[in-house]
């Protein structure tokens, strides 16, 4: 659960409602392949025995803004940097967009590639 205080009282986001929105935001940028769980989450999802929710998505809120990272696959053959910037735009739009909260940092991981 991600908390803010604002003049109007507590906001709390819940972890599933960012992984859904950073994760859609990310998916529709040309060059991603899918969506990979983090070293955290696939050890969770050991423990626990299914799939996590928050696939690829983790979200902290540090001094007052969002620190986003995303685990990402990426489709062989594009520039690798041109997806990362797109993918960094996007989901900050989206999230500031969407919540009102600010985005201080976009942290996205390639952890693998995937041929068309």
């Amino acid at each position: 659960m991600i908390r803010f205080e604002t003049n109007l009282g507590r906001v709390e986001i819940s972890q599933e409602y960012f992984a859904n929105l950073i994760g859609r935001a990310a998916s529709e940028c040309y060059g991603v392949a899918g969506m990979l769980s983090s070293p955290y989450q696939s050890v969770r999802s050991r423990l626990l025995r299914r799939e996590p929710q928050d696939k690829g998505v983790r979200v902290r809120s540090v001094n007052g803004g969002l620190t986003v990272d995303i685990h990402i696959a990426v489709t062989y053959g594009v520039n690798i940097s041109a997806i990362v910037r797109s993918i960094i735009h996007k989901v900050r739009y989206t999230v500031e967009e969407s919540t009102g909260f600010p985005v201080a940092k976009v942290n996205v991981y390639v952890d693998s590639m995937k041929a068309q």
